[in-house]
């Protein structure tokens, strides 16, 4: 049976350190050269690849992809690292995607909780972190998300300074949970009668599809995400008439680009001709993955706050284990 969904947002930190503990404790004997990588994960499993992809690709040096079907990219092959990500390890996308991957020789790691992926990496002597089961995979985002950095460490995808990064972060919400939790719920109280639009920058892209999921599957609320500079390319346009049922959300970072800065500043006096429910949040921290948790914990208090003033249980998705159960049966 789960807990409410407040009681594993509140616990969030305390999974960042669990996670952090078992992350230090996965070593992998060997690592073979590669050209690319491929993340495979839906969901709340998939969402930790989008992030990790955007947050090292200024200093990987390969290309990093977050791959979110049940196929994977034509290049794939056996100088290919594919991470497959299943929290409960039965995600068909994933299974179906990591065949393809075993069929074309790519250098496979994996991480679950149990399940048949856990099977397959034990039946073919996969590496294979093991996370703690028995939680909303929504609910579970620090467990996964920390093992993709620490692979990524391992494999010279990124450096080592990621764990004292995550220290800090865990430290900084300690000290201002409140103060989240009551920007959080300013934010709920105007945005659950609207449509939020999240705009950040390109590298805060899948925070702000982070935000978008959580109002789904916890506010039970649809709302959209975009990124600076490319919506100043197509989407500012659609600003031509009265949006009072829109919210607008801006996700600030001091690791913006100065120009993606001044474009925000700029395009947010357009959007101010069409709705008045306009707010901006600045992230805090030394580093990326610090600005990336605290606006993660921020959207999910925000979420949550969002469901109790709806009357929507945030922990239900009725709907997705209906559609599961008719695909099964298929």
């Amino acid at each position: 049976m789960y807990k409410k969904m407040n009681e594993y947002i509140a616990d969030f930190t305390k999974q960042l350190s669990e996670a952090l503990e078992i992350a230090e404790k996965f070593s992998v004997e060997s690592v073979p050269n590669f050209d690319n990588v491929v993340i495979c994960g839906m969901g709340g499993s998939g969402i930790g690849g989008t992030i990790l992809s955007q947050m090292i690709e200024a200093h990987c040096p390969v290309p990093v992809i977050a791959s979110k079907d049940y196929s994977i990219p034509a290049f794939v092959s056996e100088k290919t690292l594919v991470i497959a990500c299943s929290y409960s390890g039965n995600t068909e996308e994933t299974l179906e995607a990591l065949a393809y991957a075993q069929d074309a020789e790519a250098y496979i790691v994996c991480i679950s909780s149990g399940g048949k992926l856990t099977e397959l990496a034990h039946a073919n002597n996969w590496p294979l972190v093991v996370i703690p089961g028995g939680v909303p995979p929504r609910a579970a985002f620090a467990y996964p998300v920390m093992q993709l950095f620490r692979i990524a460490e391992l494999h010279g995808m990124t450096s080592s300074d990621w764990n004292g990064e995550v220290r800090k972060a865990i430290a900084y919400l300690d000290a201002n949970e409140e103060a989240i939790r009551a920007e959080a719920r300013k934010l709920a109280e105007v945005a659950h009668t609207r449509i939020p639009v999240i705009y950040a920058t390109t590298w805060l892209d899948g925070v702000g599809a982070r935000w978008q999921q959580q109002l789904a599957e916890n506010a039970k609320m649809l709302s959209w995400h975009n990124a600076y500079p490319e919506m100043n390319h197509n989407e500012v346009v659609g600003w031509r008439q009265d949006y009072n049922n829109l919210c607008v959300v801006f996700l600030h970072s001091s690791f913006d680009h100065p120009s993606n800065t001044k474009r925000m500043n700029l395009t947010k006096e357009v959007y101010k001709k069409y709705t008045s429910s306009i707010f901006e949040y600045h992230a805090e921290g030394d580093s990326k993955i610090e600005h990336a948790l605290h606006l993660i914990h921020l959207g999910d208090w925000m979420t949550e706050f969002a469901a109790e003033l709806r009357g929507m249980d945030s922990v239900e998705v009725d709907v997705i284990d209906w559609l599961k159960g008719e695909l099964a049966k298929a």
